[in-house]
């Protein structure tokens, strides 16, 4: 019988499915509501594509040293109390950039959100991969990523709307009120994550940080990481400013098709990590990464655009990358041993932020605004990201094949 199908979710696990789905939404909306707003930035702070490149990457390289610095006490401590600390952090962090009124005040409120917000993911992938088995983990992860599409649908239009009305602040003070009313549900109604605590090795924090840096399988992992980041960070950035200024649509279409992209978005991810969980992981990345690569080509090298045109591509293009993020991540959630998880996660998403901040800035440095406003090599970017996007095909692959033959022997001491 499929394995799949025999497991039932209790109510409560349907609970931490959804509240970690939402802590994400909330996460992933502070970071995507950055880009969209580039078209108001640029003018606004009277900023250059590279200094609002910084901006992004100060996120991510703020968000990848907090990872490394938190990676030795992850494993040590209640994964619950972990999250409703990070979590309260990155709050602070966001009040910040809802009341930054020059560059200098945003890049540091940024880098604050980053120290925080950076290491919620990676204790929220330590939950799911402590509380659901490897057979049902990509229908988990599926829907935990889904939030990616839901802060579309639901975020990005609504954020996109309040700053065109009241001022590019206001979507970081409406992600600061939803924010503290997750955080009091978190509060009252989780549980605490403490079985890992029984595995606890002797080891201090420094050395559980170097043993898990320099396991050889995790550190192949890691470098997939590293190519898997860069898509995503290279041409998100920059993902208003070209629809605006190359695309020929305008600042109100943008919540629109952010909107349409969203909606679809939302129904694929539990849909692929439906199919993942049953006909087989690599197999759904390896095609969600030839689809994204094939819309990205399409994409990039584009001029003035009937916005139909720019929706139908995006749909497909994010339907390609949300086959990519939620694969990848039911794979690299396999990897770690039980009490390595916690700093495995956090290494991991450290390499990621620290990963895609590197691919940012550089993307900020071969990308170049024109006088009259148009992005120049927008399309070279696209090549860049495409050879990453390729190269991944073979780095999952041996992923895929590790946690098979890890499967595979656990089954047989069994």
């Amino acid at each position: 019988m499929n394995p799949t199908r025999e497991k039932i979710f209790t109510g409560y696990q349907i609970f931490i499915i959804a509240l970690l789905s939402i802590l994400q939404f909330t996460v992933i909306l502070d970071f995507m509501v950055l880009s969209p707003l580039g078209a108001m930035l640029l003018p606004k702070l009277k900023i250059t594509t590279a200094q609002f490149g910084l901006v992004v990457s100060g996120y991510a390289f703020s968000a990848g040293a907090a990872g490394i610095l938190s990676a030795g006490f992850a494993d040590r401590f209640d994964r619950k109390k972990l999250l409703v600390f990070f979590y309260i952090g990155f709050l602070l962090g966001t009040l910040l950039c809802a009341i930054a009124d020059t560059y200098e005040f945003l890049l540091i409120a940024r880098i604050v959100t980053g120290i925080f917000g950076g290491v919620i993911g990676s204790v929220g992938f330590a939950i799911i991969s402590d509380l659901f088995p490897f057979e049902v983990r990509g229908r988990v992860m599926g829907f935990v990523q889904m939030s990616f599409a839901a802060s579309q649908i639901l975020g990005l239009p609504i954020g996109l709307s309040l700053a065109n009305k009241f001022g590019w602040h206001s979507p970081f003070w409406m992600i600061v009120g939803f924010g503290i009313l997750v955080g009091l549900v978190m509060l009252v109604y989780m549980k605490p994550v403490t079985d890992h605590l029984n595995l606890k090795t002797k080891q201090n924090a420094f050395q559980h940080l170097i043993k898990t840096f320099s396991v050889p399988d995790y550190v192949k992992t890691y470098l997939s990481t590293v190519l898997l980041a860069t898509g995503g960070f290279m041409l998100m950035p920059f993902g208003s400013a070209f629809s605006t200024n190359n695309l020929g649509l305008t600042l109100k279409q943008l919540p629109m098709v952010y909107m349409i992209v969203g909606l679809f978005s939302i129904v694929t991810g539990p849909l692929v990590g439906s199919i993942s969980d049953k006909v087989g992981k690599f197999k759904v990345f390896a095609i969600g990464t030839l689809l994204s690569c094939l819309m990205v080509a399409i994409y990039t090298p584009l001029g003035i655009t009937p916005v139909w045109v720019v929706i139908t591509i995006s749909v497909l293009m994010f339907a390609g990358i949300t086959c990519r993020m939620i694969t990848s991540s039911a794979l690299m959630s396999a990897v770690p041993q039980p009490q390595d998880r916690g700093a495995f996660m956090s290494i991991n998403s450290s390499i990621q932020q620290i990963s895609g901040g590197i691919a940012s800035a550089i993307a900020g440095l071969i990308v170049y605004q024109a006088p009259n406003g148009t992005l120049q090599r927008y399309d070279l970017l696209g090549y860049v990201v495409i050879a990453t996007m390729l190269i991944t095909i073979a780095t999952t692959y041996w992923i895929d094949r590790h946690v098979s033959n890890m499967m595979q022997n656990k089954q047989h001491a069994n």
